[in-house]
Formats: structure tokens, sequence, C-alpha cells
């Protein structure tokens, strides 16, 4: 009874406590990713970028295992290394070596009994004034990177101090050379180039020359330009097969002027790349209000050759759904001054409104279609009716004719009874 009494009250408090249902905390990414003007049913819907806004790839590598080929390319693995850790690996190969050496020296000295000579004129040792570990340790870094201070002198009664002395000396400059180059190919990579080539915060759809256009504004802004630049846009939806099978993240070519030499940029000022909504558009079937139902990604790759290094450049950003305006148009950010051409780079990101169709650009060609349709059918059908009242007007003789051939055959019968 008492646990039925105890049932009972549990279930009493169960249904007059309020329900309290705790919202998923979104993480910090998707949270910079939603937009501020959203539903709250699309922002429970967690944006995930496949290439972020400043380029980088959102992309991990996980389950690794043949994890040697790594080390099979160990320049290009330090290279990519973060620089905390390359200067660690940096200083760690300089003094792993010197120390080595530098134990290698001390166990001749020690072998040889130099040590046991100390001070005695007449013993000549491998290494003059080498008297313990330290000196080998500091000799060894005198050897290694060519110092020599001249205290510290290897004698010719030493032959395997000789041996020693050229296998450090071609061991340290292969050393100098990996380690040196290295950080030369690290501070010299164009990563940082990248860094002030701009792209649009938004991409637009609107009408160019009576076509629907998706466009991006990218600039650069520094005075050292962007040699044979190109530009080439992917579109990544996870698509289904005709078989069934699912493809996750597709990568479908946009153009942006392949085949009319318009993705070969000279950017000198910002421009506005445009790619028209045809039938090979993936684009071509979606109109405004089927836009922010979608579930794709924009990415934008910009390429070329660094001036002043000569080296590749490339710059990367994307655009989800949420950041793709319909009906909108970039603002002019060039003006022409008093002998020049000025840029300004405050209203790069501004567009403005215009006057835009809502619907598709396939829904778009079917009524232009329809509106040139009635020309031809009006053509048409009045040479339907004129081929018609032709033929009707024949009929009509024939039959008039056979009646009067009727009539005639009548009274020539009357007559003859």
């Amino acid at each position: 009874m008492a646990a039925n009494v105890l049932e009972e009250d549990s279930m009493e408090q169960d249904i007059e406590s309020p329900v309290t249902i705790h919202q998923p905390k979104l993480p910090k990414q998707a949270r910079e990713d939603l937009p501020k003007n959203i539903s709250k049913e699309c922002a429970k819907r967690k944006i995930q970028r496949y290439v972020r806004k400043d380029g980088k790839c959102n992309v991990h590598h996980g389950n690794v295992r043949e994890t040697y080929r790594y080390l099979t390319d160990i320049f290009t693995t330090l290279v990519d290394l973060k620089w905390r850790f390359n200067l660690l690996i940096f200083v760690m190969v300089y003094t792993v070596t010197w120390l080595f050496f530098g134990m290698i020296w001390w166990l001749i000295a020690y072998m040889r009994g130099d040590m046991d000579h100390i001070g005695d004129s007449t013993w000549t040792p491998c290494v003059s004034n080498l008297n313990g570990f330290v000196s080998a340790f500091l000799f060894s870094i005198e050897t290694e990177t060519t110092i020599g201070y001249g205290y510290r002198v290897i004698t010719d009664k030493c032959p395997e101090g000789i041996i020693l002395l050229l296998v450090q000396s071609v061991l340290g400059s292969i050393v100098n050379a990996f380690m040196v180059g290295c950080m030369f190919v690290k501070i010299s990579q164009p990563k940082k180039r990248a860094e002030t080539l701009v792209f649009s915060t938004n991409a637009v759809i609107s009408m160019r020359d009576g076509k629907l256009c998706l466009m991006f504004r990218v600039g650069d802004l520094r005075n050292s330009h962007i040699v044979e630049a190109s530009i080439r846009a992917k579109l990544i939806k996870s698509k289904q097969t005709k078989e069934g099978e699912f493809i996750p993240l597709n990568q479908t070519d946009i153009n942006v002027g392949y085949y009319t030499g318009d993705d070969r940029l000279f950017l000198v000022s910002p421009l506005i790349i445009s790619h028209e909504i045809n039938q090979q558009s993936p684009f071509w079937e979606i109109s405004k209000a089927q836009l922010p139902k979608e579930e794709l990604e924009i990415v934008v790759i910009l390429e070329g050759m660094v001036e002043a290094t000569g080296m590749t450049c490339q710059a990367r950003s994307s655009y989800i759904t949420s950041e793709i305006l319909w009906g909108y148009r970039f603002t002019p950010v060039l003006t022409l001054e008093d002998g020049f051409y000025e840029v300004d780079y405050n209203s790069f990101h501004e567009t403005y409104e215009t006057n835009t169709p809502v619907h598709s650009a396939k829904e778009l060609a079917e009524m232009a279609s329809r509106a040139e349709l009635p020309l031809t059918w009006s053509v048409s059908s009045k040479l339907d009716q004129h081929a018609e009242l032709e033929t009707e007007e024949e009929e009509k003789n024939q039959e008039d004719q056979n009646e009067r051939n009727g009539d005639v055959a009548n009274l020539e019968n009357e007559s003859k009874v």
C-alpha cells in the first residue's frame, strides 16, 4: 500500500511539474556562421561549412594509419608544421647534433688518455685544451658552426679525430642546408599574400543583360599585382544518383567565363565575377523562394603568381545560402579623380536592392517562350483558316453541282414518261 501511495504521489508530481525543454547549445563556429536575420527554425539547423570565409578548409583527417608517409616527405612535413613546433625542431636538431659530436670528442679524449695528462707539456692530446665534457661540447659547436676561436685545436697525432672532424663538417653542412632551407621556404610562403586578396561578404543574384546571373566581387589590396590571375568556382552539394548512391559534398563546376576567357583576370581594381544561370548551371531550377531551403555552398578560388616573388598564391572563400542575396547588386567602388582612378574599399561589400524576378531561370525561359508563341500561332492559324475556307468552298461547289446534275436527270426522266 505504501508503495502504491508513493507511486501515485510521484505520478501527481510528474503531472503537475512544468516541462522544461533545454535548447541545445550550438558550437561557436555554428553560432558565428548563423546570419542575424534568420528565423528560429533556421537557427536550430547547424550550418556546417566546407570552406570557411578565411579560406581554410574545414576538414580533419582522422584514422590515418599509414603515418610513415609523412616521414617520406619530411621536408614538406616540417614546412607544414606550425611555427612553434618548427622553431622547437630547429633548436632541438642543432642541440642534439652538438651534444652527440661533443660526446664523441670527449670519448676519443678519454680513451686516448688525454684526461690523465691535462697540463702535461710532453703529451700531445687529440684536441688541445680539451679537459672535460663541457670543453668537448664547446669544441663541437665551434667545429660545426665553423667559428674557430683558436683556443681548442685538433692535432695531427689523432687520425680518429681527423675523420670525426670531416664527418661532423659534412653532416653539419647538410643540417644547415636542410634546416635553413626549411625556414626560408616557410618564411617565403605566399599564404600571407592571400590575406590581401579579398572577397565580398555576400554573393548576389540579379539580372544582367536580360539574363539571371550569380555574382560576387574580388579585389586586391596591394599595389603589387597578381600575375596571370584566374578565378574558378565550385558548388558543394550532396546528391543522390539515379541508382540510389549517395554522394556527400559533391563538387560541381560553376562556369565563370571559362569558354569566353572571363575567368582570367587583370586584377588591378575590384572586379565583379558573373555566372550566367542557364541550362548548364546548377541554379537553373532554383527560385528565390527555394534558395533558402537549399543546403549548398559555393567555394570560390582565386589563383595567380605573386609579382614580387614569382610564387603561386591561392586565396579561397565560400558562400552559403544565407549569404546569397536575391535581387541585389554591388555598389560601384571605382571613381574617376583628377588624373587617376580611386577605389573606395569602404563600399566593397555594400549592395543595393534592384528589381529582379523571383522565378527561377528555367521558369523565366518558359514564360519568355510562351510570350513568343502567340505570334507563331496567329500566322499558322490564319494559314489553316484560309485552307479550311478553300476546302469548304470546294465541297459546297461540288454539292451544288451534284444537286444540279440530279435535277436535270429527274426532268429528263419525267419528260420521257
